[in-house]
């Protein structure tokens, strides 16, 4: 079995109109201005499984800066998943505010089957004063119903690319400080977090935190499986391919290369997910 953990879809309306909504997102303009860009619609993404391999896909809204562009999206994201049950499943985004509109879009999109929040992008908020308080009403509700968050991650060094952001180890840690009971994935391996679990006290705190593989053949040579494995345990990654960024068997490929136990590749593949969603056999 596999489970892609991190890709994402839109409307046919979103993917043939791409310029309109860039003019009304700055963050969507970042990456999908560019019409080399790649968006995939629901469709896109089922043919895509079947043809590379993939059994179930989380599908994940983006960073809109407006809570009514979130919402559209939840909309699409939501209808997927119940087109194709077995397939798919949904997570939703909202845009933190210090109204209750973000809190009623989650409970929403819960009722309607959502199981998580996501792709967040969490950059601008984790860097203000008094951050972790205006999303505390979102994640307490996030931890009461057993959803899962997922959040952007960015490196600290390295290389620049469109959508990059500034989501690194230390904002992310502030969050996972201030919710301990959260169940949190770190995309993009969480920006190198990983790698400060060699400090006893970031492993501890680390409990409920997992990291998915999105990106990561623009970010990482295939090493960074085994090293974060050793570092944080092979029960904490989940494979995710970003797509329609890149190709799943792209991924496949690589990890079926790798000079790992076959016990982990199926962890990474599938099983971790399988059990942090609380998937049946499929």
């Amino acid at each position: 079995m596999v489970i892609d953990f991190h890709t994402h879809i839109v409307s046919p309306k979103i993917k043939q109109n791409r310029d309109e909504y860039a003019r009304r997102c700055r963050s969507f303009a970042s990456i999908y201005s560019d019409p080399k860009a790649k968006l995939a619609t629901a469709e896109e993404i089922i043919a895509a499984m079947d043809k590379d391999g993939v059994d179930v896909s989380v599908v994940l809204n983006y960073g809109w800066s407006t809570q009514s562009l979130c919402i559209e999206v939840n909309d699409y994201i939501l209808e997927a998943a119940a087109r194709y049950p077995r397939r798919l499943v949904g997570f939703c985004s909202v845009v933190p505010s210090e109204d209750e509109s973000a809190l009623k879009e989650v409970e929403r999109c819960l009722k309607n089957g959502a199981k998580g929040i996501g792709e967040l992008r969490l950059d601008d908020h984790l860097k203000k004063k008094h951050s972790t308080a205006l999303l505390k009403p979102i994640i307490d509700m996030i931890i009461q119903n057993n959803l899962i968050l997922l959040t952007h991650a960015s490196e600290p060094v390295g290389h620049l690319y469109s959508g990059k952001g500034a989501a690194t180890p230390e904002l992310l840690y502030t969050l996972i400080t201030a919710f301990p009971d959260l169940k949190l994935v770190c995309a993009h391996w969480g920006g190198g977090l990983p790698f400060y679990a060699l400090m006893p006290e970031v492993k501890t705190v680390l409990k409920n935190v997992y990291f998915d593989t999105a990106a990561s053949p623009f970010l990482y040579i295939p090493q960074v499986y085994g090293q974060v494995a050793q570092l944080v345990g092979d029960d904490k990654i989940l494979f995710g391919s970003d797509y329609p960024l890149i190709p799943p068997r792209r991924f496949l490929k690589e990890i079926a290369g790798l000079d790992l136990p076959e016990k982990t590749k199926k962890k990474i593949l599938a099983g971790n997910a399988k059990k942090l969603l609380g998937l049946p056999d499929r």
